[in-house]
């Protein structure tokens, strides 16, 4: 792992399937990069809001219409998490959650791992880091997620779904409006990739790999060096 990275952690992977912050998962997500600080010149992480913001969002839906204000709610939950994940890093990462572009050129001069969580209403996680591997000059964006990568259809729904081990910008847009529906834009709506995302990555054409966070030993083998690594890279061609 050499030059800038930017690394998204889903938030679903922050929790247990009871909706209680997973411990485990978080040390030994740090523990990785502990054991073997790579050779990044950058780092910067963002964290998604995963179930409990999804949970808030649809208990403010009960009380209004108002659709930027859960996406509010969504990018506080996010820092949030952030804000656990460097209290779990300790000193090994930049003290403060960085929320805005501006905050984050200041927060780079420390050379020290920054994390975040959402920027704007209107915007995923997954948007998010695409635009801080933009300003970074990033020479790839990892998404870890709770699935392998990105499947030709929901697996989640779909037993017979397949695995793509790679895609090109034409094919993950034909699997984003296959699988988008009406809600694309809603807020809260997991998914990997959407459009504005997709907008973002034709644009600045930064390789990105999303694998599963659900077993980390994938991503640690991922972040030693090793190949054969499990998962999804999408490029230009």
């Amino acid at each position: 792992m050499k030059g800038n990275i930017v690394l998204k952690f889903g938030g679903s992977l922050l929790f247990t399937e009871n909706k209680e912050i997973n411990h485990e998962k978080v040390m030994q997500f740090c523990r990785i990069f502990k054991d073997r600080k790579a050779d990044y010149n950058k780092l910067v992480i963002i964290c998604g809001g995963g179930r409990i913001a999804r949970d808030y969002i649809e208990a403010v839906r009960k009380f209004t219409e108002n659709e930027a204000l859960c996406d509010i709610f969504g990018i506080e939950l996010s820092r949030l998490n952030a804000k656990l994940m460097i209290s779990a890093f300790q000193d090994y990462t930049y003290p403060m959650v960085v929320k805005t572009i501006e905050e984050l050129s200041k927060a780079l001069l420390f050379n020290k791992p920054i994390i975040m969580g959402g920027l704007q209403p209107g915007q995923s996680t997954t948007s998010v880091a695409l635009e801080v591997a933009e300003f970074i000059n990033a020479d790839q964006l990892v998404i870890l997620t709770d699935v392998d990568g990105i499947y030709d259809k929901d697996p989640k729904k779909n037993k017979d779904a397949q695995l793509q081990q790679n895609l090109n910008y034409e094919q993950l847009q034909e699997i984003i409006i296959g699988s988008s529906g009406n809600k694309q834009a809603a807020a809260g709506e997991y998914r990997i990739f959407d459009m504005v995302s997709l907008q973002i990555l034709k644009r600045s054409k930064i390789k990105v790999r999303v694998m599963s966070g659900e077993n980390l030993e994938n991503f640690r083998s991922f972040w030693n060096g090793e190949k054969n690594i499990i998962g999804t890279v999408i490029s230009a061609k």
